[in-house]
């Protein structure tokens, strides 16, 4: 068995070495979750997300929510998200980066929301966590 796996690792630098490309990265099972669930997303249509450093650093994006309804209409909230190696089994780190008075954001920008805290669960996903901070700022009247 053992043998099997540097067989398909000798193999594996073989036809990198053949290709003349640098070595592959080996993606985290974060990352692979991470991208799974951005290329699912189903974001509201006052939900954008961005890439500040590439399409190749996953584990770090921006979303900007423009509340389409409430209090906040009008408003352009930006959320720096950071995710861990070890996502789903951690939530990713959440922090406003536009100044707000909001009964839930602090004045650091930390987000007080439960599914990011005590109620998170690795069946939760970044969709789960957008909805969330978007529903933050649409209040029903």
């Amino acid at each position: 068995m053992i043998k099997l796996f540097k067989v398909k690792e000798k193999q594996r630098e073989l036809a990198e070495n053949a290709s003349g490309g640098a070595p592959v990265k080996k993606q985290s099972a974060g990352e692979l979750r991470l991208h799974k669930d951005i290329s699912e997303l189903n974001l509201p249509k006052s939900c954008t997300i961005q890439f500040p450093n590439g399409k190749d650093d996953l584990m770090n994006f921006e979303v900007t929510i423009r509340p389409d309804d409430g209090y906040y209409l009008g408003g352009i909230f930006l959320f720096s998200f950071q995710v861990s190696p070890i996502y789903p089994h951690e939530a990713p780190k959440v922090k406003c980066k536009t100044k707000v008075y909001h009964p839930n954001i602090d004045l650091e920008g930390n987000v007080c929301l439960n599914i990011l805290r005590e109620d998170w669960k690795p069946v939760l996903n970044i969709n789960t966590v957008i909805y969330g901070l978007y529903h933050l700022f649409t209040v029903w009247l």
